[in-house]
């Protein structure tokens, strides 16, 4: 992703904590309460320009909705979209998803959202693709036990490695698209990069994986 610079975003974020929660990890198992009900809790890995999320807050009023973007210049957009659409159960994250498990208790996650995640196609960087088992790991801990992965991408490469990758670690394959826009998925929410790449004609590849049974600590 190319990013503009945007010196005042920092600065935007802290005005409204109420939408960018400023300090994560005092709030980590205790998130209901910030919601102010036992709601099923969703999170979006990346959440970008923030029009997946709004979109899911609008539908899902039942559900309350966490985005976490770790560059400010990109998250002052999905709070401009928050902010308009004054939606009470969605709340972002400046902050990096290695952390994860700083922000979320044990089992304190119904669901995590990776859409059109950085590929990183050099091996060397492997250990960065929020497939891979190091953040699988994070997301093992953080989802409840009946907790699932929703993953969409453009890349093949991408998806083929991390179907094996989820697979290896133990998550159940639930749901497996290999051309979404054909699949007959009706309730399909498009982020901004699914527009951009849909619109020139990209398949998009996505999937559902069921958390695998918790382990004895």
């Amino acid at each position: 992703m190319r990013l503009r610079n945007k010196p005042w975003a920092k600065d935007k974020i802290a005005a409204y904590p109420q939408y960018v929660i400023p300090d994560p990890g005092t709030k980590r198992g205790r998130w209901r309460e910030l919601f102010g009900n036992d709601r099923p809790i969703h999170v979006e890995i990346g959440t970008g320009k923030g029009k997946f999320i709004t979109e899911m807050g609008r539908l899902h009023p039942d559900v309350n909705f966490i985005g976490i973007e770790l560059y400010p210049s990109v998250l002052v957009s999905a709070l401009d979209k928050l902010i308009e659409s004054e939606l009470s159960n969605v709340k972002l994250l400046n902050a990096n998803a290695k952390d994860l498990t700083a922000f979320f208790a044990d089992g304190e996650v119904s669901r995590i959202y990776l859409n059109f995640s950085d590929p990183w196609p050099k091996k060397r960087h492997e250990k960065r693709r929020l497939t891979h088992r190091g953040f699988l790991a994070l997301y093992d801990r953080v989802l409840s036990d009946d907790g699932d992965l929703h993953f969409k991408t453009d890349n093949q490469s991408f998806f083929e490695y991390s179907l094996v990758s989820l697979s290896q670690y133990g998550f159940v394959l639930a749901s497996v698209q290999l051309d979404l826009h054909q699949s007959g998925i009706t309730d399909n929410v498009m982020t901004e990069y699914e527009e951009k790449f849909s619109a020139k004609g990209n398949r998009i590849y996505r999937c559902e994986a069921v958390r695998p049974p918790r382990r004895p600590s």
